[in-house]
């Protein structure tokens, strides 16, 4: 029988990477937590708006003030730098937790395979499409630990994928095949809806299935092909 694996036999390690977000920095200066709350509100959607219209490098703190109304002057009582805003939209939009990874959607044994896949993209790419714009478009600017910090996470998931994978298809969890396909399902979620202008003569539920029904493909040929 091939040797497989279950989410409890996971290393402790992946399981703090998962869950792992950027650190944010503490700042203690206003005692009302209302007030940070929705002045940092303020600032980070004023800063997602402006990263993606003129990119990270572009924006300036100026600019985030005058686009949110936060005064120049106290911005950095809720916030330390355009890096820390980064880290906080980075934790809100591309990990936040209320989108299943697909990892944790094919646990649920009653969903085919296909059906599995596209619930996983219907969702990512309804909710984490600014996430992934901003992500892929500000990590050149990111703090050298940061990135480590990413790509830690994004590889965590990824094995946590592949782990499932072989779950469903009966393989070993040495087949790197799974790491690659793990990979794939990743950039589909996340780079699927970007090529939509090119069909927007298109229902979205006929690119949501044809998609997902071609994914499940190629994930279900692996168990049907050894490895070389």
């Amino acid at each position: 029988m091939p040797e497989t694996t279950s989410l409890s036999a996971y290393p402790e390690r992946l399981n703090a990477l998962r869950t792992q977000l950027l650190a944010e920095a503490d700042i203690t200066s206003v005692q009302n937590q209302d007030l940070i709350q929705s002045r940092r509100e303020q600032i980070c959607d004023a800063a997602l708006e402006l990263f993606l219209e003129k990119g990270f490098a572009a924006t300036t703190v100026r600019d985030i003030c005058a686009r949110s109304g936060v005064n120049q002057a106290s911005i950095y009582d809720y916030i330390a730098n355009k890096n820390d805003i980064l880290r906080r939209l980075l934790n809100q939009l591309w990990f936040r937790e209320d989108v299943p990874t697909l990892s944790v959607i094919l646990q649920d044994t009653s969903l085919s395979l296909e059906a599995a896949i596209e619930k996983y993209f219907r969702e990512s790419w309804a909710m984490k499409r600014k996430g992934t714009l901003l992500a892929y478009r500000c990590v050149p600017h990111m703090q050298p630990e940061d990135r480590q910090a990413l790509h830690a996470r994004e590889h965590a998931a990824m094995k946590d994928l592949a782990d499932q994978l072989s779950l469903r298809l009966g393989l070993t969890t040495d087949d790197r095949r799974l790491d690659i396909m793990g990979n794939l399902m990743v950039f589909l979620s996340a780079f699927g809806p970007m090529r939509d202008w090119l069909i927007r003569d298109v229902p979205d539920d006929m690119i949501l299935r044809t998609i997902s029904a071609g994914a499940a493909a190629m994930v279900q040929s692996l168990a049907a092909e050894k490895p070389a």
